[in-house]
């Protein structure tokens, strides 16, 4: 799982995105997504993929955009990403 944080205080802003690659019972990969303020429960999102590359790639994907934004990783493992504290 890749956690991320964005906070701003002037702005009043404390966000995190959480991803991770999962597979079902049944074989299937998805990307599960988790966003929202930091200390709420937010919002979650699954995307289904045919293979497990289909599926890493997306994470990386969404990992470069969201640091674009000004996301920190704050944990990370693997997928070539530093862990940032």
């Amino acid at each position: 799982m890749i956690t991320m944080r964005r906070t701003d205080p002037e702005r009043n802003m404390a966000r995190f995105y959480a991803v991770d690659v999962g597979r079902t019972l049944f074989g299937q990969t998805c990307v599960v997504r988790r966003w929202g303020r930091i200390g709420a429960n937010g919002q979650t999102r699954h995307d289904w993929f045919e293979t497990p590359e289909g599926a890493i790639a997306a994470l990386k994907r969404l990992v470069r955009v969201k640091r674009r934004r000004g996301y920190v990783v704050q944990r990370g493992r693997g997928f070539g990403f530093p862990a940032a504290n």
